[in-house]
């Protein structure tokens, strides 16, 4: 059975989304945006990450208080476009390892080709948040996680920015157990497989090159 995506819908998040979606905004303003979408996002993900009870000493006294452990998380961003939201993700848990997935897509047939994969040791024991801000095909989403499963980590989540409802079906397709979480599900895909409405390429908008 297919898991229903989580639609991230705070207002600041879809606020700044409207902001990044506009063509006239500029690549300084849209890694900005990005970056502060990510911090918002963060938030949200990590909502249910497992806790541990440490023994403090406050001014007035010992207490037991409670901790993420930043050092099993990873956050995984899709090469290139993924590292747009990594930065926002590390404001919040700064201790978090980070590994990366190089993936293309090929022109002809749309599919997924990796060129870099690089994750910390202990898999086993960590959480990952694989970060890419479009799902469209979801031919790139299902490849990275695919390939993440055989390190065997404690748990996955995938993030997007933005989605289209063919990706969503095909990365919960493929990958039931894996959540999604999404500040927008669009319309649909045109002939050329990028999201309508959308907002265009994130990695050349990121990265200055379209």
């Amino acid at each position: 059975m297919s898991a229903i995506p989580h639609v991230l819908d705070h207002p600041l998040i879809q606020h700044k989304l409207t902001l990044l979606r506009k063509k006239e905004t500029s690549t300084a303003s849209f890694r900005r945006l990005l970056t502060e979408i990510g911090s918002l996002m963060a938030y949200e993900v990590v909502r249910d990450v497992p806790l541990h009870d440490v023994t403090i000493d406050t001014p007035l006294e010992t207490m037991v208080g409670r901790l993420i452990d930043g050092k099993k998380l990873v956050f995984a961003p899709i090469l290139r476009a993924g590292l747009g939201l990594l930065d926002g993700f590390l404001t919040v848990i700064p201790s978090a390892r980070v590994g990366h997935i190089g993936l293309y897509r090929d022109p002809t047939t749309l599919a997924a080709v990796e060129y870099y994969f690089k994750m910390p040791g202990g898999m086993p024991e960590r959480d990952v948040v694989v970060l890419d801000p479009m799902l469209a095909t979801g031919h790139s989403a299902v490849a990275a996680i695919t390939r993440l499963k055989a390190t065997r980590p404690r748990s996955i989540r995938f993030v997007c920015l933005v989605s289209a409802p063919e990706g969503i079906r095909a990365l919960t397709a493929a990958h039931p157990d894996v959540p999604i979480y999404t500040a927008a599900i669009d319309r649909e895909l045109n002939d050329h497989s990028y999201i309508l409405p959308g907002l265009g390429d994130a990695g050349d908008r990121i990265f200055g090159t379209k």
